[in-house]
């Protein structure tokens, strides 16, 4: 199989590849999604045989408008339609409870799914065309780095997809906040992303509590098992000083990010570098955490987990 490398003139055939039950790669504002419409449980099957990924990790549904909830969730709580004037279009994915016409494969059995609306114009569009709901994990193999970009997606399913539909590079470049509404009167974020609990807080008008990583069943992904991890060993350190010196000790081929204050990890460029340690065949990955990442709550998630769960090393003070 030849992955095509479809722009924005070919939706209608990423479209028509869809509703024949194949699995295609798609853009969207956070990372690039490998989706299937969320009624074809064969496509969704073959989602998580093309990851490898655990059934028991449910997928996102996104979806175009509004008026296509009404397909896969039973009822909309009042903080919904607060939350959805305020990031709908957006990073932001909400828990709800989901409509028994889903097919379970794409919740692993739960009694909520995850809905959002993503926030670019072709990701939409291709929903449109498409005429319901499309699920999608990130396009990517699981546990590997996310893709924030096409190219990212051809280096884990080239000749395995039938298509990608090339939209640039993700200018969020992070997975969606997730938020429970599962408990209206109590909103609980399982994972962090671009949308902040003070932002959330701010709308709903109440405190937004975060949920222990240890949750048995999540009701989203990115939480059970480890993530983002590059092949190479992740380190993460809070002082340059203390990351030099270890580089210097190394016998290791390692990829050191953030000794240059120009080149350091972001949002945007935190999947880019990741994929960077595998193709450039390092053995480790040494990444300086500076002040103002350690308070990115989203971008340290991310890091802990593609770091196995590692706290920040050396730090003498």
């Amino acid at each position: 199989m030849k992955t095509k490398v479809l722009k924005e003139e070919g939706l209608r055939e990423a479209a028509a590849l869809l509703k024949k039950g194949e699995v295609v790669a798609f853009p969207t504002e956070t990372v690039y999604g490998l989706g299937a419409p969320v009624f074809y449980k064969e496509a969704i099957l073959k989602i998580f045989a093309l990851k490898h990924r655990p059934p028991d990790n449910p997928l996102i549904a996104h979806i175009s408008n509004l008026s296509e909830l009404a397909q896969i969730v039973t009822h909309l709580p009042d903080e919904f339609f607060l939350l959805e004037k305020r990031f709908f279009p957006g990073p932001l994915t909400l828990i709800l409870p989901v409509h028994p016409a889903v097919p379970k494969e794409a919740t692993a059995g739960l009694k909520t799914i995850g809905v959002r609306m993503p926030g670019h114009p072709l990701a939409l569009r291709l929903i449109e065309c498409v005429g319901q709901p499309i699920v999608a994990p990130s396009a990517n193999l699981s546990g590997r780095p996310s893709s924030t970009r096409a190219a990212h997606v051809l280096e884990d399913f080239s000749g395995r997809i039938p298509a990608v539909v090339d939209g640039g590079a993700c200018t969020v470049g992070l997975e969606s906040t997730v938020l429970s509404l599962e408990v209206p009167s109590h909103p609980v974020i399982f994972r962090p992303g671009a949308v902040t609990r003070e932002e959330l807080e701010a709308v709903l008008g109440r405190k937004v509590d975060v949920a222990s990583s240890q949750v048995e069943r999540p009701p989203s992904p990115g939480l059970k098992y480890r993530h983002y991890a590059p092949r190479a060993k992740l380190f993460l350190f809070a002082l340059r000083e203390e990351m030099q010196s270890y580089a210097d000790a190394s016998k290791r081929r390692s990829l050191v990010v953030g000794l240059d204050e120009k080149k350091r990890v972001s949002r945007e460029n935190l999947f880019d570098c990741l994929r960077l340690a595998d193709s450039g065949g390092y053995d480790e990955m040494l990444i300086y955490c500076d002040p103002q990442m350690r308070e990115d709550e989203a971008l340290m998630d991310r890091l802990t987990r593609a770091a196995g769960g590692s706290s920040l090393l050396n730090v003498s003070g």
